[in-house]
């Protein structure tokens, strides 16, 4: 399933992602949107595998020098979102930022930021991962 990322417009990207959550056996809703009495969300991709619900935003950011503090900024948006999808739908949601650069796996106001290139480990051993980050 590799791709090279240079290649992809964002909204490629935001397949690319979609086809590796459904190659790993999720049931995958692409740009969901939903509302709540407050207002109107989407999310990239959520990702649904017996309990588990990965609630993705995908960011395809070039190498600017303010790249950092705007993901940071996103992570806040992205954790609102999820509390909102969880609370709306009543299922544990996850959020998930993947990135087209390697920021390395870290954690941002609540949220877990995978790149793009360690999706599939992150996947294959994603009960370690969340094991290990407290999810």
């Amino acid at each position: 399933m590799e791709k090279d990322m240079d290649e992809l417009s964002w909204q490629e990207f935001e397949e690319y992602i979609r086809d590796v959550l459904s190659h790993h056996d999720f049931v995958v809703k692409f740009r969901k949107v939903f509302k709540t009495p407050e207002r109107g969300y989407q999310i990239d991709v959520v990702g649904l595998r017996n309990d588990l619900c990965l609630c993705i935003d995908c960011k395809k950011y070039g190498r600017g020098r303010h790249r950092s503090s705007s993901l940071k900024t996103e992570a806040k948006k992205h954790y609102d979102r999820c509390v909102a999808h969880e609370e709306a739908f009543d299922v544990r949601s996850i959020p998930i930022i993947v990135t087209w650069l390697d920021d390395n796996l870290m954690i941002e106001n609540g949220c877990v930021f995978v790149p793009s290139h360690m999706l599939n480990d992150f996947l294959l051993n994603l009960d370690s991962y969340l094991d290990m980050i407290g999810y």
